[in-house]
């Protein structure tokens, strides 16, 4: 039985993290990446918050990797993660995660859309005693009529089919507590919807309200093709039921083929034969033709993944790790990145 808030053990609170560990993704962010160090420094300095940002190159092919050095070189709280090619965001912000040593983590874009403004908000949180405080969308004012409506259907599907209820108008921007982290990297499944592991591992987790910004540079990297793709990932990971659904539509046709079989025998009982009518008979065809490969694609989806899991490859590989003062420290220290026992990362 699903425990609810009143029945949970109150929070813990707990002192500031001694380090924080900044994780962002970036895929030709050229000319972007100063202004959100500069932006993550000043919401972050006045606190005295000791910090690293963990930027990870996925592969890109502008100047992103080059200012990323030349950030690494003037301030030395900054980790580049460098991966062989583009692997996608979901696996370059598991990279970002695998390499974060900080005692929180913080999951933010680089387009600053998502305003670092709001980390404090987020740490203090975090010393309540929640292990995950996500940031959660009240205005979108970068985003189109469609995306939104269209953001929003996916999120109330997924509440209503999913193991676990996405928040709406939520996205990766949050704070993590490291027990959370490394709850995360333990989930070793190839096709990683990050929204829905975040949700899946549990913990004490609050929503923190803001509104979203338009991208500060550059353009957004995301079509409504990849969009779709990463519904039909969401829901293919999380949940059975669309390959539920085609068993039900095909009793459903079954049904209705075998009640218009006997009003047909019936109706040629009582008033003779009569000659079918060729479109009736196409159309009919064209439905259960239809439906049946809609039902080939739905086992396919998940035949794929089932492919994919069984070969057990890492999921990305780096050219090389640039590690930040605390980090470099920390690793010595602790050894290799946790992941690496997982068998996930392969340098």
């Amino acid at each position: 039985m699903t425990k609810t808030r009143s029945t949970l053990p109150p929070l813990v609170q707990r002192p500031a993290p001694a380090l924080l560990s900044i994780v962002c993704p970036c895929y030709n962010e050229q000319g972007g990446l100063t202004e959100f160090a500069a932006r993550i420094k000043d919401c972050l300095a006045p606190q005295g918050q000791a910090y690293e940002i963990v930027f990870i190159n996925d592969g890109s092919n502008d100047g992103t990797l080059a200012e990323m050095h030349v950030l690494a070189q003037t301030a030395g709280n900054i980790t580049i993660v460098n991966l062989t090619r583009n692997f996608g965001k979901e696996i370059a912000l598991t990279a970002g995660l695998c390499h974060a040593i900080g005692d929180a983590v913080v999951v933010i874009d680089a387009d600053l859309q998502d305003p670092p403004d709001l980390i404090p908000t987020f740490l203090a949180k975090y010393c309540e005693g929640y292990d995950i405080a996500y940031g959660r969308r009240t205005q979108r004012n970068g985003d189109s009529w469609l995306k939104r409506t269209t953001a929003g259907a996916f999120y109330r599907l997924m509440k209503h089919v999913g193991p676990v209820a996405l928040p709406e108008n939520v996205g990766d921007f949050r704070i993590m507590s490291r027990r959370s982290v490394d709850a995360l990297l333990r989930l070793p499944e190839t096709h990683r919807f990050m929204k829905g592991l975040f949700v899946w591992i549990g913990y004490p987790s609050v929503a923190v309200d803001y509104i979203r910004e338009p991208r500060f540079s550059g353009k957004t990297k995301w079509n409504y093709g990849k969009l779709v793709n990463l519904s039909i990932e969401g829901l293919t990971s999380f949940t059975t039921a669309p390959l539920r659904l085609t068993t039900y539509l095909g009793f459903t046709i079954s049904f209705l083929s075998f009640v218009g079989g006997a009003f047909y025998l019936v109706r040629t009982l009582v008033y003779g034969d009569e000659v079918q009518g060729f479109p009736t008979l196409f159309l009919t065809i064209l439905l259960l033709g239809g439906t049946q490969m809609i039902a080939l694609g739905v086992i396919g989806e998940y035949l794929g993944r089932v492919f994919i899991e069984t070969k057990r490859r890492p999921l990305f590989l780096t050219e090389s790790v640039t590690w930040s003062d605390a980090g470099g420290a920390r690793v010595t220290d602790r050894g290799a990145p946790t992941v690496a026992s997982l068998n996930l990362v392969a340098e």
